[in-house]
């Protein structure tokens, strides 16, 4: 697993509670996952130990394409990989070359690199111009969500409550609690 946020840690205590062994990336090690037996590594051990690789993180520079030919090189065959965090993390065009080698068995996106023209609107009478994300729907083993993952009773209610509680709080002149600002 990369990314031991909010996310990752609801995916960790599913995960354990299926039995499996947890290893996991993240540049600020989170305790609670260290408390359900998750166990930090490498990168570089997380690609080359695990059957299934999970994507929570933010995309940044530096973690950009972090699933590329190098990655893919380091893996297992057959291993499962799940991104439903940006599409950027993942090199889609290294991914295909990874799927015809059976390097990767089984590919799950909810997002994808260049989705913007593809996941926001009613594409089924179009001709879909994108050769890569063709490429990659072509495999019987490649499934896109297109952004579903969010699409939950809970998900939407808490998306609604938070907006019209920083609404109101902005109205009433106080702070929200959910403000962004620039890290010092």
């Amino acid at each position: 697993m990369v990314g031991t946020g909010k996310i990752g840690l609801a995916v960790i205590r599913i995960l354990r509670g299926l039995g499996m062994n947890v290893l996991c990336f993240d540049p600020f090690e989170n305790p609670q996952a260290i408390e359900l037996d998750a166990r930090y590594v490498p990168l570089s051990t997380i690609f080359s130990q695990s059957d299934v690789i999970t994507l929570h993180c933010p995309m940044t520079e530096e973690n950009r394409n972090i699933l590329n030919d190098e990655a893919f090189a380091q893996m297992k065959d057959g291993v499962m990989i799940i991104n439903t965090s940006r599409g950027g993390l993942l090199d889609s065009s290294a991914a295909i070359e990874a799927l015809k080698a059976g390097r990767i068995g089984s590919l799950g996106l909810d997002v994808y690199e260049n989705e913007t023209d593809l996941f926001f609107q009613d594409k089924s009478n179009d001709v879909i111009v994108d050769d890569v994300f063709r490429r990659l729907s072509a495999c019987h083993n490649v499934l896109f969500t297109g952004h579903q993952a969010f699409l939950t009773e809970d998900a939407l209610r808490n998306i609604a409550t938070t907006t019209l509680d920083s609404v109101t709080a902005f109205i009433q002149g106080n702070s929200s609690g959910h403000e962004l600002v620039e890290a010092e």
